[in-house]
């Protein structure tokens, strides 16, 4: 029999995120700072809008694009929050997700060979989706000492003359790296000037500890070659909602939405209408979970500098990136001698790209004391391997 997979995939790898947390569960008293899920309940308000949609019947197809009711709720946000208007009619689509517009974004962009450039480390999903879209993945590698923001040469140094698409992942999952006005000032005067496209992911824009994040579609003629991804997982502590968006120009959302019709049909209706609630009256929870963030975001910062553990400070989403290279260890040897040893487990940064050797990735979207147990772990866990690099 001949083989039924498709090269394609089967080159791909798995995702690297899930591996310990498989080993995790299986294990007593451990403790995951692994997984990027807010640990925060849906807002009562928005699930009770789910509810009740529920008991009224709501449970036929919406139109492709999504309720023209959240389309409209989406418009305002993005006027009030980012001060960006998009029109709800031709403009916004809504998605299963974020995940789910950035696929449909590279499929309906790219043709076989056009290069898509990735900044890592990075959100796992934007390689396999530019591969399975017949691009070409193109990655930046990012600094710790440019804080993995993304510069001006960077860019210029990875543009051919084949690049369609810039995948633009921030507030960055997983270093926690912002890029506020002024780095996107210089990104946009060259993407205008070299011709290309930006996928801008900003699923974690409410989670931004140093003023208010600022979107590239903001800035002088950026919206016009932009796909703006978002979503309601992270802010509305929404994941298993499965619910996102994706806004641009009219022509390329267009196509998307012929992607979405043949493959998904429709975002979950029930989902919709929570999220319609949680647009109109969630400001307010989101502030809270913030906050909560923030505090867990500062006592991280603090536990790493009693341990002497270096790590940048990052300003956005909810997680912390040290680095672990002074033992000497790879980052999945570091990552799985801690789980056995300590029974904590936290991400290597290698899943998020080769430049992320030397780095593990820490969640903090977990409670106050589960974060202190875990870090004291780690600390007991970084003396004992200090002590034996002294033998």
């Amino acid at each position: 029999m001949r083989n039924p997979l498709s090269k394609t995939i089967t080159e791909i790898k798995p995702s690297g995120i899930r591996k310990f947390f498989d080993i995790v569960s299986e294990m007593k008293d451990a403790i995951s700072l692994g997984v990027g899920e807010p640990d925060f309940d849906t807002p009562w308000h928005v699930r009770d809008e789910g509810i009740y949609s529920l008991e009224k019947g709501r449970t036929f197809y919406t139109s492709n694009a999504g309720l023209m009711e959240l389309k409209k709720e989406i418009s305002k946000y993005l006027d009030r929050r980012c001060n960006v208007h998009y029109n709800p009619k031709n403009e916004i689509i809504v998605t299963v997700g974020g995940s789910e517009g950035i696929d449909i974004a590279m499929r309906a962009m790219l043709d076989p060979g056009d290069e898509v450039l990735i900044p890592q480390p990075s959100y796992v999903s934007y390689e396999p989706c530019c591969l399975l879209a017949g691009g070409k993945p193109v990655i930046i590698e990012l600094k710790a000492e440019n804080e993995f923001r993304l510069t001006k040469q960077e860019l210029l140094d990875a543009i051919t003359d084949k690049t369609k698409l810039l995948v633009l992942p921030f507030p960055n999952n997983p270093t926690g790296a912002i890029m506020e006005k002024e780095d996107l000032e210089a990104i946009a005067e060259v993407i205008i000037e070299k011709d290309i496209f930006v996928l801008s992911d900003e699923i974690y824009s409410e989670l931004s500890y140093k003023g208010d994040h600022v979107s590239i579609t903001t800035l002088p003629g950026m919206k016009e070659r932009t796909i703006l991804i978002n979503g309601f997982s992270k802010a509305y502590a929404m994941t298993g909602w499965r619910l996102g968006y994706a806004c641009g120009p009219k022509e390329i959302i267009e196509q998307m939405l012929k992607i979405h019709q043949f493959a998904i049909m429709c975002a979950p209706t029930t989902s919709q209408y929570a999220a319609v609630e949680a647009m109109r009256n969630g400001d307010e929870d989101v502030a809270q979970m913030r906050e909560a963030y923030n505090q867990r975001r500062r006592y991280l910062m603090h536990a790493f500098k009693e341990m002497g553990l270096e790590c940048f400070e990052p300003y956005g989403a909810f997680y912390v990136f040290p680095c672990i290279k002074e033992f000497g260890m790879t980052s999945e040897e570091f990552a799985t001698r801690f789980l056995e040893e300590e029974k904590v487990a936290v991400v290597p940064g290698t899943a998020f790209g080769d430049c992320g050797e030397g780095f593990l990735r820490i969640s903090y979207a977990y409670s106050l004391d589960n974060l202190k147990i875990a870090l004291n772990r780690m600390a007991h866990f970084i003396f004992r391997l200090r002590e034996e690099q002294k033998k």
